[in-house]
């Protein structure tokens, strides 16, 4: 379930432990995740638009 909540914290969807130490490595990488997980689902939903969506206006 720890794998589902720092997902869920990448999103914005849920607010982040303020237990856990925050470094700037780890801010960094954070980051990282965050801007990959998000380019991520930019690209299925390109996808889908491309193989579901224009095919039915054809």
């Amino acid at each position: 379930m720890k794998f589902l909540r720092q997902i869920g914290e990448y999103l914005f969807i849920v607010k982040r432990d303020p237990k856990v130490e925050r470094t700037t490595m780890t801010k960094a990488m954070h980051g990282m995740n965050r801007l990959s997980l998000f380019m991520f689902l930019i690209g299925l939903l390109v996808m889908l638009f491309k193989l579901v969506i224009l095919p039915m206006f054809k």
